[in-house]
């Protein structure tokens, strides 16, 4: 079962270039709303995509899917939701959100017109999840890292893999038959904790789905778009291919790769702290 990527562009080059890539889900990301007063201070993308970049990267996918993430519940969201919708976005994604009240008139506002996915990034949400999960039309949940591990005060958001609040999470949303995933991953070799390790937390834990980072094509540091689509050839077949290795891989391969994910992890917690 390979995972479904999505990758975060506005860019018709960009997001036709990631498509003939084999990314799955083009996001678009309208979310800025408390975004700037949460991440502001920390190396984290902020996307600023407008609503008019529906359309447009609507327009260029063949292939690929429109994933469009849409500002937390607010006054204005009903008519957000309706726009995107009519503009071609095949999923719609809440952030942010704390309550069952707030998933369930997000629910309500898509009315089963596209599919809806969950960010789960507070740790209200987290404290809620049992009752949110009763909520029906819940088709994906993404377990954003970034904004959850600010939400429990944790220095680096992978400490969330380690101290089992994921794999709670991954065990609700997989009795309840919804697809998930989390996190984001960078190409193999590369990021703090390597990619390869975290690519075989999300086999262990039956995970669907992962967002390709900044990291792994960084399109700010280079607009060269032959450069581009040779990283993003390269790195999505080693990626698949590292996949289909796992396939074969036994128990106690996955219950290596996790210890070594916990100590990687503490010692890069222990590398921030101290510094």
């Amino acid at each position: 079962m390979a995972l479904k990527l999505m990758y975060i562009t506005n860019q018709e080059e960009i997001a036709k270039i990631a498509e003939n890539s084999g990314v799955d889900w083009i996001f678009i990301d309208l979310e800025i709303n408390g975004k700037d007063a949460r991440q502001g201070h920390l190396d984290t993308v902020i996307s600023r995509h407008s609503i008019e970049d529906v359309k447009k990267i609507k327009k260029v996918l063949t292939n690929s899917r429109l994933l469009v993430r849409v500002n937390p519940i607010y006054e204005g969201s009903k008519k957000e939701i309706d726009k995107v919708i009519k503009d071609g976005a095949d999923i719609v994604m809440l952030p942010f959100f704390k309550t069952k009240e707030e998933v369930e008139l997000f629910v309500n506002y898509v009315n089963g017109r596209v599919k809806v996915c969950l960010l789960c990034e507070t740790s209200e949400a987290v404290k809620n999840i049992d009752s949110i999960l009763t909520v029906q039309g819940i088709d994906y949940i993404h377990i954003g890292l970034n904004d959850l591990h600010l939400s429990y005060n944790k220095k680096f958001m992978f400490e969330l893999l380690v101290d089992g609040t994921v794999e709670m999470l991954c065990k609700k949303f997989e009795s309840r038959g919804i697809l998930f995933g989390f996190g984001g991953i960078a190409q193999l070799g590369q990021g703090t904790l390597p990619a390869e390790n975290i690519i075989a937390e999300h086999y262990r834990l039956g995970s669907n789905m992962a967002i390709l980072s900044r990291s792994f094509c960084n399109t700010k540091k280079s607009t060269d778009f032959g450069l581009i689509e040779d990283i993003f050839k390269i790195g999505i077949n080693e990626l698949r291919d590292f996949e289909d290795q796992l396939m074969w891989k036994d128990k106690s391969f996955f219950a290596e790769n996790q210890e070594f994910v916990k100590g990687k992890v503490m010692e890069i917690v222990y590398t921030i702290t101290k510094y």
